[in-house]
């Protein structure tokens, strides 16, 4: 039955191999559950009311487990889903800001409905065959860089230059420019243990060493006992990015479904009016459309998924279901649920079918009773695993004509503005706008496939959202 549904043989894989990658998936996404509560319940709406993070908590896991558990039966990929870190910021910090919670959530479900009608259409899928297989890896480098970037920076290793107004150099090394504390040794060494195993080829290399980080972290800190970097003792930038690694003493915990279907379809156009309403889900549809695709291309190219012509076979599916997932989260106010880039962990892992997404979905729902355990994994321990896989990535840059200037400039922007603007979105952006503008100024413009003029100019608003808003009148 599980080959009928999966043709995990037909894709060289074995329900093991599966098991095992839909378990890495999760380790290393898992901090989904403590982040996405935190950001949106630490944020207050227009009418100064806050969202429970107990019931943050329970729509987050919720959501994740179904639509991921969706994603494997209809997708049949192994990419996992859950809310979209970026989307949660949008929604947080400039919808909620502006009308209500019930308003704000509306506006995602809108946003969802209008790209899932896309794929229906088949808008979207041709606008995925449409991009050159050059700007398709570009994509999947610059989300190998992406995701290395987001490794170094949760687990600390990186970090901004809080004098970076006084000097030209923004980001340094640890602390300081020092390498601090004893999570960052935790980091550090999980990094080596992973690479080394996925240098021998090790089977599992990359849940082996997320398991392996957390057992040596809980074991560490019960030795030294650091506190989390936010505490209410203030501010220890040598303490744990996020979840400190011990075991909780409650590791039960009942879910609260209190904001499932929390929403207002019509609120926001109330709250800010038809113009501010539709920019709004135009700006967060262009960024969901586009962070899926990037991720799709990635992962899929990771895992050899993808045709001679960059393109994943059956694509409409994990597309439909990635669409729904926008609404999904929209309706439990869980901000927007996308496909996420994590799943590479899996993917890296020898996840090849929709088998892996049942396990990672699965584990999900565990979540929602077991969310004290899921928390005993830090980030240090997680972020070694982001690090590795942007280098099974990063390896895809070898095959980009890099000798066809037409190609390469747009490719090497494409590549570049993702990990310097944390933004898989205008890395592709800049990568379409700069293609479409050098075809065109060197009189190839027919060169150029009539749907990524449309994408690029969308691009173009997009990126000028301000002064057009300032021209309708918004601001």
């Amino acid at each position: 039955m599980l080959e009928r549904l999966f043709s995990i043989n037909a894709r060289g894989s074995n329900v093991r191999t599966e098991v095992r990658g839909g378990l890495a998936t999760f380790f290393t996404m898992a901090y989904i559950v403590v982040l996405n509560p935190l950001i949106l319940s630490g944020a207050t709406d227009a009418d100064g009311q806050k969202l429970s993070l107990e019931q943050v908590t329970t729509s987050t896991a919720l959501v994740a487990a179904v639509m991921t558990i969706l994603m494997g039966l209809v997708g049949r990929y192994p990419f996992a889903i859950a809310a979209g870190l970026g989307l949660n910021g949008v929604v947080a910090f400039q919808l909620a800001g502006q009308m209500s919670w019930e308003a704000a959530m509306g506006i995602v479900v809108i946003e969802g409905l209008v790209i899932t009608l896309l794929v229906l259409t088949g808008f979207r899928e041709a606008v995925f065959d449409a991009i050159p297989l050059a700007l398709k890896r570009a994509i999947s480098v610059g989300i190998g860089l992406f995701i290395a970037l987001i490794g170094f920076v949760d687990a600390g290793f990186v970090r901004r230059n809080p004098d970076s107004l006084n000097t030209p150099v923004p980001v340094n090394l640890g602390v300081g420019g020092r390498l601090l504390g004893w999570p960052t040794v935790v980091f550090a060494v999980g990094l080596l243990l992973t690479a080394v195993l996925v240098a021998r080829r090790q089977r599992g290399a990359i849940l082996i060493g997320i398991i392996g980080t957390t057992l040596f972290a809980i074991a560490l800190n019960s030795i030294v006992d650091v506190p989390a970097q936010f505490s209410e003792a203030g501010f220890n930038p040598t303490g744990w990015g996020l979840n400190v690694p011990q075991w909780p003493s409650d590791v039960f915990e009942a879910p609260d479904f209190g904001l499932l279907g929390d929403f207002s379809l019509g609120g926001g156009f109330d709250a800010v009016g038809v113009i501010s309403a539709v920019l709004l889900i135009f700006t967060l549809m262009l960024a969901d459309f586009f962070d899926t695709m990037g991720t799709i291309v990635g992962v899929g190219s990771e895992g050899g998924m993808l045709d001679e012509t960059g393109r994943l076979p059956g694509v409409r599916r994990v597309l439909l279901v990635d669409s729904v997932a926008a609404v999904a989260g929209g309706a439990a106010s869980s901000s927007s649920n996308t496909t996420y880039i994590e799943s590479a962990a899996g993917v890296g892992d020898g996840a090849r079918t929709g088998l892996a997404s049942l396990v990672t979905g699965g584990l999900f729902l565990v979540a929602l009773f077991l969310t004290p355990l899921v928390a005993v994994v830090p980030y240090e321990a997680a972020s070694p695993a982001l690090v590795v896989v942007g280098f099974l990535l990063m390896i895809q840059v070898r095959d980009i004509e890099w000798d066809d200037y037409d190609i390469a400039i747009p490719a090497f922007l494409t590549i570049i503005l993702m990990p310097f603007t944390y933004s898989i979105t205008n890395g592709i952006g800049a990568g379409f706008v700069s293609y479409a503008v050098i075809k065109l100024l060197r009189g190839r413009g027919r060169d150029v496939h009539w749907l990524l003029w449309v994408i690029a100019a969308a691009f173009v608003v997009y990126f000028a959202i301000e002064p057009v808003e300032r021209l309708l009148g918004v601001k």
